[in-house]
């Protein structure tokens, strides 16, 4: 009888690699504040990081969906951890050589390895589970390492900067970087020994077919559907205000309280965030996509609108140090952005049949909204103040509130999809 083999490890190692997706990709919003103080950048150059991260999206999320489908995970997998320790290991070293660009490539690099990391991870978790209630459950448990490593990175970084904030530099966050670093080293040594499941694969069959020419794709099909191509660009949205809320509050708290103070509660919106992810997860079987992502939009509109709104004279103390109340609001948003990505993904992939594959590769390459928005809300913030930058905030929490009251109906049900 043949020995059923165990994946044990390598599941082990995809939690990690959710860790790394999230830890990685905080961390470089978090390090706004020592760009800004090393390089002497402005807000908006103090996001040029995230902006060249997710623009790695932009360029790599369609093709990343081809190379998992025509080498499989094993390669893909190897490929995103190997590019990904090389990311972080330049913007380690811009840190001695002073060079802002070295950092930004750096970052551009890490961005590469991130987008091919979220296009392996949760298929391959859904493999290696088995597919059905045990996959999805091994993807919701990845989903909260990935929150995990969301709320560390900033406090982290906020430890390690501690109230120098004016003398931060890259070398600073060394530490933090070794531990990414490490991750990916790991990865790569058990990826590379273990034998990996292929299910979706293309088969020789097909490999033959593409080549002769006879099997003809159109990358852009699912664009034909109305739902879908405003969900694409809810997704572009939503990312955006899912980092910038955060990333410009680091910013603006940082000033006022010190880069301790600014990453414990840029780590408690993204341990929030966990916290709505698992109160999602258990009211999903029974709430609605759509009215789950008009109540949390709505909510998130309200929040925003707070912390706006609330002056900043009013301030509580925390460990030792005064904030503004408003700052509470800003992380009470993690709650609602929390649930917005899976509503908006299934909202926009209902009904494609055939064409679901191809428009989770268009979902990824939009992505790229979580670097253009922050940047351009603190291009706003270079001339008119950080809170008076977040109406680029709730214009995009406008924006979902309209594709799940209106935009997410399906009116292309004509098109054959079989």
């Amino acid at each position: 009888m043949e020995k059923k083999q165990s994946y044990t490890l390598p599941i082990v190692v995809m939690f990690l690699l959710f860790f790394s997706i999230a830890f990685v990709t905080n961390f470089a919003g978090s390090m706004g504040v020592i760009v800004k103080n090393q390089f002497s950048a402005s807000n908006a150059l103090s996001q040029l990081g995230t902006l060249a991260n997710f623009i790695a999206y932009a360029c790599m999320g369609i093709p990343a969906g081809l190379i998992l489908r025509r080498k499989g995970y094993k390669f893909t997998s190897m490929a995103a951890v190997i590019v990904g320790f090389v990311g972080v290991t330049i913007q380690l070293c811009s840190g001695f050589a002073g060079s802002f660009l070295i950092y930004v490539i750096g970052a551009l690099v890490a961005g590469f390895s991130m987008c091919l990391l979220n296009i392996v991870v949760n298929p391959m978790l859904n493999t290696l589970g088995g597919g059905g209630n045990k996959g999805n459950q091994l993807i919701q448990i990845g989903g909260s390492f990935n929150s995990v490593g969301g709320t560390i990175a900033p406090i982290l970084l906020g430890y390690l900067i501690g109230g120098e904030t004016a003398k931060a530099t890259v070398s600073d966050a060394a530490p933090a970087l070794y531990i990414a670093m490490a991750i990916f080293l790991v990865a790569a040594i058990v990826i590379m020994f273990t034998k990996i499941p292929e299910p979706h694969m293309e088969t020789p069959e097909e490999k033959a077919a593409r080549k002769s020419g006879k099997e003809k794709t159109n990358l852009f099909s699912p664009l034909k559907f109305r739902h879908f191509l405003l969900g694409a660009i809810g997704i572009f949205f939503y990312v955006g205000v899912e980092v910038g809320t955060p990333n410009t509050a680091n910013l603006y708290l940082s000033e006022l309280s010190g880069a301790n103070i600014a990453g414990w509660f840029v780590g408690a919106y993204w341990f929030l965030m966990m916290c709505g992810r698992l109160i999602g997860a258990a009211i999903g079987g029974k709430v609605s996509s759509r009215a789950m992502l008009t109540f949390a939009s709505s909510l998130a509109i309200l929040f925003i609108l707070c912390f706006v709104f609330i002056p900043e004279s009013m301030q509580f103390s925390f460990r030792n140090t005064m904030v503004p109340v408003k700052i509470v609001f800003m992380t009470l948003t993690g709650l609602c952005t929390s649930v917005m990505w899976g509503a908006i993904f299934n909202l926009s992939t209902e009904g494609l049949g055939k064409y679901t594959s191809l428009a989770s590769g268009i979902f990824m390459a939009l992505v790229c909204g979580g670097g253009i928005i922050p940047w351009l809300q603190n291009l706003i913030a270079d001339s008119v103040g950080y809170i008076n930058s977040y109406w680029v905030i709730i214009i995009g929490f406008a924006y979902i509130l309209f594709y799940a009251l209106v935009g997410s109906k399906n009116v292309n049900k004509d098109i054959p999809v079989e």
